[in-house]
């Protein structure tokens, strides 16, 4: 290489005590070329050397759809104003299924990752977006199961239908921001990894997959849409099942998720300086 293309080469330099650094749209977009390597890559090494392949993605949501019909809908009997608890159950936990996958992918993406930080430059935002694209994949097969249900059901569509792409964005959001949050934590404090076993077994709880949200108490309601996963799953009820759209708990939802993207990207970037010195 000649010096005159050497100088022409870009460089970035990340100083210690650069506590300003902000998120560089027009970096990723020189670097979308490595961003759709990494989620193509992600895509393949899931399934790689598997007998069912892609089929995995019907069968992990198939199994908790079957399970908790079970326990909530045959033993515990719980109320969901009617409609039926394998139908129930499907539409949220279609979506739980990838956002908790792609949070926890998205949290340890830095600690996968890491043999990479420390030999060449690129943003490092993008190992914890590439879970979030990759697992995509994952959910859109997971779909096929949602539409056989929902034929089964004889559900007819209605125009709330239109609400899914909105609802896909604000899906991707809370593993988005939280994925930026636990990745950056997780690189330097490796309890996030253990940690995050339990956290998502107990954070099914705390949204209306298993139970209906009109179950919650009203006086707790307001503080309960402020969970983004609420508003998710029941987006997804009225989107597939009909009914009146819960912008109650979509709304509060939207702007929670929203400001976990926003936190997240500040706070990854704020301690990216940190990663090399800490792998």
């Amino acid at each position: 290489m000649s010096k005159t293309a050497q100088d022409e080469l870009p460089v970035t330099i990340i100083k210690g005590g650069d506590e300003k650094r902000t998120i560089d749209f027009q970096e990723l977009k020189q670097y979308r070329d490595l961003f759709f390597f990494l989620v193509w890559r992600d895509i393949k090494v899931l399934y790689a050397q598997t007998i069912l392949g892609f089929s995995w993605a019907i069968l992990n949501p198939f199994a908790q759809i079957v399970i908790f019909s079970i326990i909530f809908g045959k033993v515990a009997n719980l109320d969901t104003g009617g409609v039926p608890y394998v139908l129930f159950s499907t539409v949220a936990i279609i979506p739980w299924t990838y956002m908790s996958t792609a949070m926890l992918a998205s949290s340890q993406s830095l600690v996968g990752g890491q043999n990479m930080l420390g030999k060449i430059y690129f943003p490092r935002l993008i190992f914890p977006l590439t879970a979030i694209l990759a697992k995509l994949v994952d959910f859109f097969i997971a779909m096929l199961l949602m539409v056989a249900v929902l034929l089964f059901y004889d559900v007819t569509p209605t125009w709330n239908l239109l609400l899914f792409p909105f609802l896909i964005v604000m899906m991707m959001c809370v593993p988005a921001g939280l994925g930026m949050w636990l990745s950056s934590l997780a690189i330097r404090f490796r309890d996030v990894k253990f940690a995050m076993a339990y956290v998502m077994s107990l954070l099914i709880y705390t949204a209306p997959i298993l139970y209906s949200a009109s179950s919650i108490p009203t006086e707790y309601r307001l503080l309960y849409s402020l969970n983004p996963i609420v508003g998710v799953v029941e987006g997804f009820r009225a989107c597939f099942l009909g009914g009146a759209i819960p912008w109650e708990y979509i709304l509060p939802g939207a702007i929670t998720g929203i400001l976990l993207v926003i936190t997240g990207a500040r706070y990854f970037t704020k301690t990216e300086k940190l990663f090399v010195d800490v792998i």
